[in-house]
């Protein structure tokens, strides 16, 4: 996808983070957008920032864990705007601790906005897409999940949010191999931050009340949340720079978009480790320090 004046973006978690800044860039290419998110005041906000701007804007709340809501948000998309051109399945969440300490209303949480999110925007724009596709013969598309370098690597006391992951990089590469076999003119990019300062730190400020957790968290789950707070909050890599090579790779057609190349040292020898079947090594080999602070903390 080369051409983005007029055309017409979606993004899910719109309002903050990663999607909003996609929404900065699309605002300043001359696109039409569609944000969604679950945050009222942030949408409000967001949309009259980027009015201001000049862009013209479609503003819903939208709990991406309902097919529904999903499909309300597409019916109102083309309602409005006729096309979906670039699909930005973004909206994310994430818990932590050992991986038994989870709740079902952890894993139906996580799972919900992260995996069945991404589900759900997949199944139902794009045919959406192909249809309009059909319609136009010079018609580009393009398809971006929101996946992290948790979908490529497996830390300890992230495993709800790794799982999770893991299954938006395995939907995406599907959705790649998908496209190419219909040779339909939608690209599809997975996007794999590390730490990144955005708001996922703390994304239970926005979780729901059918799956709210009443109970005292566990020791791993502090000792989670506390490393969460610290490796998000201190990254140098800022979400408007991930958005920019976000579209860089949209522009190039590339499939995998990483904010730090450096960690896929640690992904290889990952893979190395699964082909010559040997156990799974220590994550935090070159930071030990990290892996004795955090065991440290359980034992207390």
């Amino acid at each position: 996808m080369k051409d983005f004046q007029n055309k017409v973006a979606v993004i899910t978690g719109g309002a903050s983070g990663f999607g909003r800044e996609f929404a900065n860039i699309g605002a300043r290419l001359g696109m039409k957008l569609v944000l969604a998110d679950v945050q009222q005041e942030a949408l409000d906000q967001a949309k009259s920032e980027l009015e201001a701007q000049g862009a013209e804007v479609l503003a819903m709340r939208c709990d991406v864990r309902n097919a529904a809501e999903i499909q309300a948000l597409a019916d109102a998309t083309m309602g409005k705007f006729g096309a979906v051109h670039l699909l930005f399945n973004n909206a994310g969440v994430g818990s932590g601790g050992l991986i038994w300490e989870n709740t079902q209303a952890d894993w139906e949480w996580v799972l919900g906005v992260n995996v069945w999110g991404v589900i759900h925007g997949v199944r139902i724009f794009t045919p959406l897409m192909l249809a309009c596709a059909k319609k136009d013969e010079n018609y580009q598309g393009h398809i971006v999940n929101t996946a992290s370098m948790a979908g490529l690597l497996n830390a300890p006391t992230m495993g709800i949010y790794n799982v999770s992951k893991h299954a938006v990089v395995s939907l995406s590469e599907s959705l790649y191999q998908d496209l190419r076999l219909i040779e339909a003119p939608i690209g599809a990019s997975v996007l794999c931050p590390y730490f990144v300062p955005t708001a996922i730190h703390q994304s239970h400020r926005n979780r729901p009340a059918d799956v709210q957790d009443d109970a005292k968290p566990t020791a791993s789950q502090e000792a989670a949340q506390a490393m969460s707070d610290k490796a998000v909050t201190s990254g140098k890599v800022t979400a408007q720079q991930v958005a920019e090579w976000t579209f860089d790779a949209i522009r190039d057609d590339k499939f995998y978009i990483y904010s730090h190349p450096g960690a896929l040292g640690n992904v290889q020898r990952r893979m190395e480790e699964i082909v010559t079947q040997q156990n799974p090594g220590d994550p935090y080999k070159e930071v030990p320090h990290i892996r004795d602070m955090l065991r440290a903390k359980l034992k207390n």
